[in-house]
């Protein structure tokens, strides 16, 4: 079936205006009949040896690599279950794509949390929305003093694959990634980034230089208060059984509210810049570090605090200085950057935003695993995530006149107005037509990188949220915003990876990959190919198991 060819004025939104529900909940949506997706979150066993997969259409055979997911694969250990879907146990998975074949294979992440889980048939080890409860071989005294224990980071690396000088690592959001082999999946290595800055974590999401220079984020705690951490990991190892040896910290950005800093995700870079987006999802650390005292997750201590803006903090990457100039804009949640660049003294910033920052609370297992007007319900409350443009002036000084909008950029519909010395407010430009909105928004963002990462740029890909999950795979055409749509009943593509043509010298050159899964089909699971620049389907490789739903990948290149 060929993809929706869409153009902004051919759809209208229909029933998707912002209301009040009568109980005064927030109600966003009013989308009837939703498909219960309960088996995505089922567990599933790894298949640690490749299985044959059956080809449909044509996998192109310049494709030769790796394609590799990482997600949770298990959600209950014993007679425990994980009460988030962030907190299932890591499973990897690699598509082998070679000469129009596909092999498949999967391991479960052998990290310390998992192995003691299963030593103990139970959950030892506290995630974001799960807490480990005291083991109930103890006696009360015993059981009563392990409360007051601090929660200890997990090592359940399940978000993304990342690379750091030439090795690949899986990665969450704490202090601890897992070396892993791409070829096998074996865990080689946990890396641990305190052991070499002075941060209690860092991102999933770093970004690369031309050169291969890391940059990445990550918060430390002191008694001056919380901190944001630039991190910079060099190019090139040292030895050869070299990690992070030789990362350093290039900026410390100093949290607004000491003991609230801002929830991140990711972050944004440009040839010369690293922006960082404190948005009003916040992070109360005394309920984090007394959640397994009062039997709460962590997920109960982070929280959006509307009354706040969203600022852009500005660092130069070659000297570390961080801009006198703050950027504001009204409260938005970002998860993820579309891309960043410079452009005749401006800062673009294109990244997947919504107006509420609370549906991070609301992928709980539970809410997952409800049907019929429950399963609505859940999802008419979820805000949509839309792309957005915002446009940063960097030459500003004592003489540049507040009031008037600085953005002075054709054709662009972004405001910038210096409201004070050191302070410019922000509005956007909506990277989307209106027919963005019958596929519920778009999150899980990717672009050529290596061709466009902090350049300017016209394509962009990413997943539809019709449902609580993606449903549907969109190609963003920034001339004009026009879309192409892949969305088939009953199929959920996961996040879209470019893979460049050899050779290639247009922007959209390539193939699409994803895994699309088949809740209410058993064993149907399949990788879809698309060809990028028609986003028409080129082929697919049947796998004949079922997978959980998972969260990023990447592609190894093995020519």
């Amino acid at each position: 079936m060929p993809p929706h060819t869409l153009s902004k004025s051919l759809l209208s939104p229909k029933g998707w205006k912002k209301t009040r529900s009568q109980n005064k909940d927030q109600h966003f949506t009013d989308v009837l009949g939703l498909p219960c997706i309960e088996n995505l979150v089922c567990s599933a066993d790894e298949t640690p040896e490749p299985i044959a997969t059956t080809i449909t259409g044509n996998i192109p055979s310049w494709i030769k690599g790796n394609f590799l997911r990482n997600g949770p694969g298990k959600f209950e250990i014993g007679r425990s279950s994980f009460n988030h879907w962030f907190d299932g146990m890591a499973l990897m998975h690699q598509f082998h794509i070679e000469d129009g074949k596909v092999t498949y294979m999967s391991r479960f992440l052998n990290s310390d949390c998992y192995k003691e889980n299963l030593e103990h048939n139970r959950i030892m080890v506290s995630e974001f929305g799960t807490i480990a409860m005291p083991d109930p071989c103890k006696n009360f005294f015993q059981r009563f003093l392990s409360r007051f224990e601090l929660p200890k980071p997990s090592d359940n690396a399940n978000v993304s694959f990342v690379q750091y000088k030439g090795d690949y690592y899986v990665s969450t959001e704490t202090n601890f990634m897992h070396k892993i082999d791409p070829q096998t999946l074996e865990t080689k290595e946990k890396v641990d980034w305190s052991k070499f800055v002075a941060v209690n974590g860092a991102t999933a999401h770093p970004h690369v230089d031309p050169d291969g220079t890391t940059y990445n984020m990550g918060n430390s705690y002191t008694r001056k208060g919380a901190f944001y951490n630039i991190i910079m990991v060099p190019s090139k190892k040292v030895n050869p059984n070299d990690t992070l040896e030789g990362a350093t910290v290039v900026c410390s950005i100093p949290s607004e509210d000491k003991s609230k800093p801002s929830y991140y995700h990711s972050f944004a870079m440009s040839e010369n810049y690293v922006v960082f987006i404190e948005q009003p999802i916040k992070m109360d650390l005394l309920k984090i570090v007394t959640s397994k005292l009062r039997g709460k997750g962590i997920n109960e201590g982070v929280y959006w605090d509307p009354k706040r803006n969203t600022v852009f903090h500005v660092i130069n990457k070659h000297t570390g200085k961080l801009s006198l100039i703050k950027y504001y804009a009204k409260p938005l949640s970002t998860f993820h950057q579309i891309n960043c660049y410079e452009e005749n003294g401006f800062l673009i910033i294109d990244m997947c935003c919504s107006d509420d920052g609370q549906a991070i609370n609301n992928y709980l297992i539970q809410n997952l695993k409800k049907s019929g007007n429950a399963l609505d319900e859940v999802y008419n409350t979820v805000c949509r995530v839309f792309p957005r443009r915002f446009v940063l002036p960097l030459n500003m000084d004592s003489h540049t006149p507040c009031g008037q909008n600085l953005n002075t950029r054709l054709n662009n519909t972004a405001t910038a107005i210096k409201t004070d010395k050191n302070k410019v407010f922000c509005t956007h430009e909506d990277l989307h037509g209106d027919d963005l909105h019958e596929f519920g928004g778009l999150e899980f963002p990717h672009i050529n990188y290596s061709m466009c990462n902090s350049c300017p740029y016209r394509y962009f890909y990413g997943c539809g949220f019709r449902h609580l999950v993606g449903d549907s795979l969109i190609k963003m055409d920034l001339q004009g915003k026009q879309i192409k749509v892949w969305k088939h009943a009953g199929m959920y593509p996961s996040e879209p990876i470019f893979v460049s043509s050899p050779g290639a010298v247009e922007e959209d050159d390539g193939a699409i990959l994803s895994v699309v899964i088949t809740p209410n089909q058993d064993k149907s699971t399949f990788l879809l190919v698309l060809d990028a620049k028609t986003f028409e389907e080129l082929g697919r490789a049947e796998v004949p198991i079922n997978i959980p739903y998972g969260f990023h990948g990447t592609f190894q290149n093995r020519h």
